[in-house]
């Protein structure tokens, strides 16, 4: 699957200039709020019309202004799961359901419709109403319409954005199955990092109507700039790895990056698994020698690759720890007193709560 967008469009004082090529996978467009995500993705689905634009998926001209081409919303096949659910509070959810469905009229879809029930865990749910559903169900909900529609692209408008934090935990895991079973490409907004560390394969950072970055989540969520630029609080190291060996008794996995190991808490772990591992800068110290008589379990070495002042006086320092990479965001004075320079061999301590997978 190939999406490139090209769009121009002014809305009063706010102007987006924007062009991005989408793969198959998860494509996230990541930016603060205001940045212009959900503008892209509403012209993407046809649901707004740039002043001028190209979009194109898998060569089809979805989009050209000055041919005067635009397809209609309904012949686009794209799924599309907004902010909030948006069910038909007088239809149960079977019937909810049904109405997804019925767009797809004899086209061959990704799944069965027990499939999709399965996966996404809302067969108990069938006979409920929309009202007595709780705010992770009803996304379910709306997640399940959206592909029994038989999409060939699914758009996911920060859809976790309306759900307290034990709400998102609940879905997240179900996003994950429909991105590693389904294999419907994805084009997901969010303005968090920790779900887009989670979920993405691949990162489009929206700045003032701006793409400011694209690549991989690995290399893009690590960039001190893209901290900077949006919220250094949650910035640190996505690491990929894959798990060597768990420690049932202790509930500990041991997550291989290359030649580099971490031990990480858990009780769902599959030797041999790929997993994800968000590690927060704010939760990794740094020593000039090994440390000795502490709890933290996991010790790594690595060399200095670059230090970055931010706004505040911390210090972000980029680590390469075999093949693995991590930050740490320290204090300037903290720099300052262990003469930290690039080039130099560090250690960097790790919580192993800090640890998100």
């Amino acid at each position: 699957m190939t999406l490139i967008v090209d769009v121009e469009d002014r809305r009063g004082a706010f102007s987006l200039n924007a062009q991005f090529t989408a793969e198959a996978g998860v494509t996230a467009l990541f930016g603060r709020s205001g940045s212009g995500k959900t503008t892209l993705m509403r012209m993407i689905a046809g649901l707004d019309r740039p002043a001028r634009g190209h979009i194109q998926l898998d060569g089809e001209t979805l989009l050209d202004t000055e041919r005067g081409r635009c397809v209609p919303v309904h012949k686009r096949r794209f799924g599309y799961v907004f902010q909030e659910p948006r069910l038909f509070p007088h239809l149960s959810v079977a019937r909810n359901l049904d109405y997804g469905a019925w767009f797809q009229r004899g086209r061959s879809g990704r799944g069965t419709r027990k499939t999709i029930l399965d996966l996404l865990g809302i067969e108990h749910l069938l006979n409920r109403q929309p009202a007595t559903l709780s705010g992770g169900e009803k996304q379910r909900v709306a997640i399940g319409r959206a592909l029994l529609s038989s999409p060939r692209l699914l758009l996911m408008d920060e859809p976790l954005a309306a759900l307290d934090e034990a709400r998102k935990q609940e879905i997240l895991p179900y996003i994950e199955r429909l991105r590693d079973e389904m294999g419907i490409p994805i084009v997901y907004v969010s303005h968090s990092v920790a779900e887009v560390a989670r979920l993405a394969d691949r990162v489009v950072v929206v700045d003032q109507g701006r793409i400011a970055a694209i690549g991989p989540a690995a290399d893009i969520l690590s960039r001190a700039e893209i901290a900077v630029a949006h919220d250094r609080r949650e910035a640190g190291a996505l690491l990929e790895g894959v798990v060597r060996a768990y420690d049932g008794k202790q509930g500990l996995a041991t997550v291989g990056f290359g030649s580099a190991e971490l031990l990480v808490p858990g009780i769902d772990f599959e030797i041999g698994k790929p997993v994800r591992l968000h590690v927060p800068a704010r939760d990794v110290m740094l020593a000039t020698r090994p440390p000795e008589g502490i709890s933290a379990l996991n010790i790594v070495a690595g060399d200095i690759r670059a230090i970055t002042r931010g706004p505040d006086g911390m210090l972000d320092v980029d680590l390469a720890c075999g093949d693995a990479h991590l930050v740490a965001r320290i204090t300037a004075l903290s720099g300052e007193r262990l003469s930290l320079a690039p080039g130099q061999s560090v250690f960097a301590i790790l919580k192993t709560v800090a640890l998100q997978r």
